[in-house]
């Protein structure tokens, strides 16, 4: 690690849990916590899939560990935040990213598909909340859910995504009510469009009728979000408990 950055890193000697590390939003997160001088539990549901967010977190000059399970098996998450506790000295913020899509109206939804949404999005960020809540409460940490702005506004399509994420919204309030007492702080942040992966196919007219929804007229990044969750893990984020920090460009205004 570099000495000369030790004092500057906000983060440093924190441990960081994020689920969906993998890639796009979630790798953005722990590369970004990672550089605050957080050491990394980075999940996936193989471990072997945050392979590369593991090493990029290492050369930032943290400790950094990839862990896998599927996060909305109750007992599989309750396991890996004590191993996390156990390989990486504690457990002092954690970043509910973790999340998948089964678009498709309401009236093809298949109940499976409605089911497997809320298991990932929403029970699964539950089950990492109730595991971690008795070593955070030790040392007055973070809880961040990553929502996104159709919990909010809704969306045509997205039934089971935009009842999850409002969900997690509701959660986050909850439990930010019952935690504030031993000094931890839960919020979310609520993206709206950002380039990843799964985005990155969208051109043409599509991609024109997209951009003319958002009034900053481009789509986000997810360094953008990155950031928001860092100022909401840090010194920063003393005083918020309780919030859903919109990142979206304007889309919801």
């Amino acid at each position: 690690m570099s000495e000369h950055r030790n004092d500057a890193r906000p983060l440093q000697g924190k441990v960081a849990l994020v689920t969906g590390a993998s890639r796009g939003i979630g790798r953005a997160i722990a590369l970004r916590l990672a550089q605050d001088g957080a050491a990394i539990a980075a999940v996936a549901t193989q471990a072997e899939r945050c392979a590369d967010t593991v090493a990029e977190c290492r050369a930032a000059g943290v400790r950094a560990e990839a862990f896998g399970v599927d996060v909305a098996d109750h007992a599989g998450v309750s396991a890996l935040v004590a191993q996390v506790q156990e390989r990486l000295g504690g457990l002092d913020l954690l970043i509910n990213n973790a999340g998948i899509t089964r678009d498709q109206l309401l009236l093809r939804m298949s109940e499976a598909d409605f089911d497997a949404v809320i298991a990932v999005n929403l029970k699964g960020a539950w089950n990492f909340i109730k595991a971690a809540t008795r070593p955070l409460m030790k040392v007055r940490g973070r809880i961040i859910n990553i929502a996104s702005v159709v919990g909010l506004t809704g969306n045509a399509g997205q039934a089971n995504y935009a009842a999850a994420k409002a969900g997690l919204i509701g959660l986050t309030r909850s439990v930010a009510k019952e935690l504030a007492g031993r000094g931890v702080c839960v919020n979310a942040v609520a993206p709206g469009f950002i380039r990843t992966d799964m985005t990155a196919g969208l051109e043409g007219k599509a991609a024109e009728e997209l951009l003319a929804t958002i009034p900053l007229g481009r789509v986000g990044e997810a360094d953008e979000i990155a950031r928001a969750v860092a100022f909401l893990a840090g010194p920063g984020g003393d005083y918020v408990t309780g919030q859903t920090l919109v990142v979206d460009g304007g889309l919801s205004l």
